[in-house]
């Protein structure tokens, strides 16, 4: 099936630098918005809008001001436009597509060739510049094939005569020879060569405005690799030499064995976007001949050599014979030749960076230590290149369309009944009750009331071939909270199968998509198996790989061995035992070097080292003997030891002399030597632990708690002490309640501004909502304010433990005593059940302290928590605290089960008023200070009014 290629579209900014280059001057100024405008007028903390741009095009006869734009770019486009429209143009009319490709590319070859084109800077022109240096009869002659591979425009209509040009470029040359008749007068072909050359000589000062240099003797070394074709033979390291004042294609055409540049055929650019390294190869006689044919069909060419499988992995083109791999060319940027070397360890890093494993492991630039994560946790928490971004490169490097990621919104019930068990709810059960709600069911997990609603995520990804054949689609089950995170996880789903894939290239098709099943892929076999029908010839994870790079055969140790079905390391660790150890969900940072050892160790080789580098531990985000050495380490200490050989290109990408390194290994039974520090660790978020046990998470169960005791009384105020983000107030307004004013406190203007604008917008939108004030103050619940006082309820939801225990102790005698709520709900954690958070065992009296690197005590669930209480402590302090104050007190919780130790993950104290207090008994605002300073105020009647004008 043929597809057309999607049409070239030139942008208003590129019209305008072909007509006016250099001239051409953008100023681009940053647009302040008013801060006012930022969705929540009633906030007194200052907020920055969203930046804004305007351009301003300055052209040698005229200045355009562009509109403001939310992005740079956008801004330049937009005075392009306008710059465009007041010369008369239409952008329509420089797009070549619009027109008949066969007239269209005939226009573009003859514009090739003007005297115009010559001094511009486009890739091209260099080309012909460097042809008007050549001797004898090879002056000013251009190979066809250059044309094809360096001109976009050119190479775009090719495609669209012809879509296999996409896959065999050779084909292009063909259409370029068949337009030159009709180009007669203008240019000419050489005889028997795929050349083409201007007719009339340029004018002697177009030559001399070129900058074309004559008489230089300078010459350019640059380092490139030859490819055989045949893969009994090795790949190897070629120098070109190359004459300032020649053509480069010339001395490439004598590595290749051919008489002159017009044989030779260039390969689409690989690699980085901007870069100019591509696979050069030699066409046969017989090839010349066929598409030098007045009579050849484009789409029956049969050519006859040797596919090269390894230069056209590379490309993702038909690659005949051997082929040079090198960086050189010509680019916008300059007139002059760009040039980069290409050695062995850049072909190895290029050859891994095609596996989804290898890919990340460069951009962490550890290619040794790092492995793609299993799973997606936190973007806080990853490193390295996102799923995503690495999903897209793979197919770009592939030469497949762009992956399309489709996320829906799944309606979802922000809490069911609080699970009695504290085991989370499976995946799939999670999406039955979606399924259930959607059907118009009720959702429900046991017994108890139904809440509010709220909207979960799921991604779908497709990846597609250039020409629409679908290949792959994954439909994970897995429901996420936010829409980022489905989108990152459903890639990295993908590409975690494409890394067992590329692990097993000779797994049976059954198995193959056995596999793809469990991983929620649908497989279309067929499409997939010929779109990597060349990944045979280049990887073999599972055999070391060395088929593709035609390595030695490994020779190396083992030091590993096996325990009750789990991979273990014997590491030598060094050092006094610290007592901060990682755990599952740790943010651990080491410093490590990684060197080649021959047996005995007679001859050690730097391969790999780090001064710092973080990874979270629990997620296979380093090799697994990596991982298993430092979950046995405390800060400070240090460990050594020794693993097996990884695939041979990977430790080849990590050096920087691979051909020493292949001697090495070809010669010695070696083996990997890591060297490890482990700096600091960096203990899981309190929130992270809690979901991966529970679900909903303990916050919104919290929250859900709360929202129930409020909803059975007949509270009209409420009081949110340590408010924080207003994560409850917002709730509560999801609900019917009798409430009518709303107030929070926090010590966090940051948290207090994400509030507010919350808030803001619900009651904004809400004209039912029973609510009638709502004020946000900032400042410390510990200090008395009167305008705190006599609320219905007041809550104060993991708040106490970020104080310090006597902080605590106060915050209850200030709120019993003199703010005074009807009921007060107060909640913590429960330190004891951080032992099935953390999968440790507590810490009793009688625990030798030497035994500690036995049985490591629980740590608290967030680094900035001061304590942690125990049931009995969190009793003791309760009970205590009623008695003092005339209120009575119910102990509850959630997460877990009262009944079954150890109690509740998050335990909860609800304080109910015994003796009600007058009005007149209360503190008032003449006896008592004002502490607390109002950050936004809003009412029903004026809807929003500035804090500024309150008292």
């Amino acid at each position: 099936m043929e597809i057309g290629v999607k049409k070239t579209v030139v942008t208003p900014k590129a019209i305008i630098h072909q007509k006016f280059g250099n001239k051409a001057c953008y100023k681009v100024e940053e647009v302040k918005e008013d801060s006012a405008q930022n969705g929540c007028p009633g906030l007194a903390i200052p907020q920055k809008g969203p930046s804004l741009f305007r351009c301003r095009l300055e052209l040698p006869e005229f200045t355009v001001v562009s509109d403001i734009c939310k992005k740079k770019k956008d801004a330049e486009q937009s005075a392009a436009d306008l710059a465009l429209k007041m010369l008369g143009n239409n952008p329509a009319d420089e797009n070549p597509s619009e027109k008949d490709p066969c007239d269209a590319l005939i226009a573009r070859i003859k514009y090739l060739f003007t005297d115009e084109f010559l001094s511009s800077f486009h890739p091209m022109s260099g080309h012909l510049r460097a042809a008007l240096q050549r001797k004898g009869g090879l002056y000013g002659l251009i190979p066809a094939s250059v044309i094809a591979a360096c001109d976009t425009k050119t190479s775009n209509l090719c495609k669209l005569l012809n879509t296999e040009v996409e896959s065999k470029p050779f084909l292009a040359l063909s259409l370029i020879m068949r337009a030159i008749p009709r180009l007669s007068g203008f240019v000419v072909t050489s005889k028997g060569q795929l050349s083409i050359q201007k007719q009339n000589p340029y004018p002697t000062e177009i030559i001399e405005s070129s900058d074309i240099q004559q008489c230089s003797t300078e010459s350019i070394l640059v380092k490139a690799i030859q490819i055989p074709a045949s893969l009994d033979e090795t790949i190897q390291p070629v120098t070109l030499d190359i004459s300032s004042s020649g053509y480069y294609l010339d001395v490439i055409a004598q590595k290749l064995g051919v008489t002159d540049a017009s044989k030779v055929l260039l390969s689409r650019t690989i690699g980085k976007a901007s870069s100019e390294t591509r696979l050069y190869f030699a066409a046969s006689e017989s090839l010349v001949m066929e598409l030098l044919s007045d009579h050849a069909n484009v789409k029956d060419f049969h050519v006859k050599g040797l596919l090269n499988a390894r230069a056209s992995y590379f490309c993702g083109q038909e690659i005949y014979g051997d082929a040079i791999m090198a960086s050189v060319g010509y680019t916008w940027r300059s007139k002059e030749l760009f040039h980069e070397d290409v050695s062995l360890q850049s072909y190895y890093r290029m050859l891994i960076s095609k596996i989804p494993n290898g890919n990340y492991k460069l951009s962490r630039e550890a290619i040794l230590t790092a492995e793609l994560p299993s799973v997606f946790t936190t973007k806080a928490n990853w490193r390295g290149s996102f799923p995503r971004e690495i999903l897209c490169t793979f197919c770009r490097q592939h030469q497949l369309s762009e992956p399309i990621f489709s996320p829906t919104s799944i309606p979802l019930k922000a809490s069911c009944k609080l699970p009695r068990s504290q085991k989370k709810l499976k995946v799939t059960e999670a999406a039955e009750l979606a399924t259930e709600y959607t059907n118009g069911g009720s959702l429900n997990a046991g017994d108890g009331e139904s809440v509010g609603l709220e909207s979960s995520f799921r991604c779908e990804v497709k990846v597609f071939s250039k020409g629409q054949d679908l290949i792959i689609e994954c439909s994970p089950k897995e429901i996420y909270k936010k829409q980022s995170d489905a989108i990152q996880s459903a890639s990295l789903q993908v590409l975690s199968w494409l890394n067992a894939y590329f692990k097993d290239l000779g797994m049976p098709l059954e198995k193959l998509n056995c596999s793809a099943d469990a991983l929620d892929i649908r497989l279309t076999s067929e499409n997939f198996l010929k779109e990597f029908a060349l990944c045979q010839s280049l990887h073999n994870v599972q055999q070391c790989g060395n088929q593709g790079s035609k390595l030695p055969e490994s020779k190396s140790t083992n030091m590993e061995y096996t325990l009750s079905g789990h991979d273990v390391c014997l590491p030598n660790i060094e050092g006094s035992y610290s007592g901060v150890c990682p755990s599952s969900g740790s943010l651990l940072c080491i410093s490590y070097s990684v060197s080649l050892v021959t047996e005995g160790g007679h001859t050690k080789e730097l391969i790999e080292s780090k001064d710092e580098f973080e990874f979270e531990i629990g997620n296979g985000t380093v090799v697994s003997t990596l991982e298993g050495v430092v979950t046995q380490m405390s800060v400070g200490q240090c460990a050594h030891f020794n693993m097996n050989l990884p695939p041979h290109e990977f430790i080849l990408a990590a050096v920087d002399d691979p051909a020493r390194i292949v001697s090495l290994l070809s010669s010695e039974i070696c083996s990997l030597e890591y060297h490890v520090t482990l700096l600091r660790v960096t203990e899981p978020s309190e929130e992270r632990m809690e979901q991966a046990l529970f679900s909903p998470p303990l916050s919104k169960q919290r929250v859900e708690y709360a929202v129930q005791h409020i909803k059975k009384s007949s509270a009209t105020t409420l009081v949110d002490f340590g408010c924080g983000s207003g994560s409850l107030l917002d709730s509560l307004l999801d609900y019917p309640t009798s409430l009518e004013k709303m107030v929070g406190a926090d010590l966090s203007q940051k948290s207090l501004s994400r509030a507010a604008k919350i808030l803001h917008t619900k009651l904004s939108a809400k004209s039912d909502a029973g609510i009638k004030s709502a004020i946000l103050y900032h400042g410390s619940i510990t200090e008395f304010d009167p305008r705190l006082c006599g609320f219905d309820i007041g809550t104060c939801l993991e708040v106490i433990e970020h104080m310090e225990e006597e902080q605590a102790c106060l915050f209850g005698d200030i709120a019993l005593s003199y703010f005074r709520p009807k009921v007060l709900i107060v909640s913590t954690p429960n330190y004891e059940y951080n032992v099935i958070l953390q999968r440790s065992s507590p810490t009793t009296q009688d625990e030798d302290p030497d035994e500690k690197s036995l049985s490591q005590s629980c740590k608290f669930r967030n680094h900035d928590h001061k304590f942690e209480w125990t049931r009995e402590q969190f009793n003791h302090w309760a009970s205590k605290l009623a008695e003092r104050h005339h209120y009575s007190v119910e102990f509850s919780g959630v997460g877990g089960s009262g009944d079954v130790e150890p109690g509740f993950a998050s335990q909860i104290a609800v304080f109910k008023q015994e003796s009600h207090l007058d009005d007149d008994d209360l503190p008032t605002q003449e006896n008592s200070s004002q502490h607390c300073k109002v950050i936004w105020e809003w009412n029903c009647n004026d809807r929003s009014v500035p804090s500024s004008t309150r008292n």
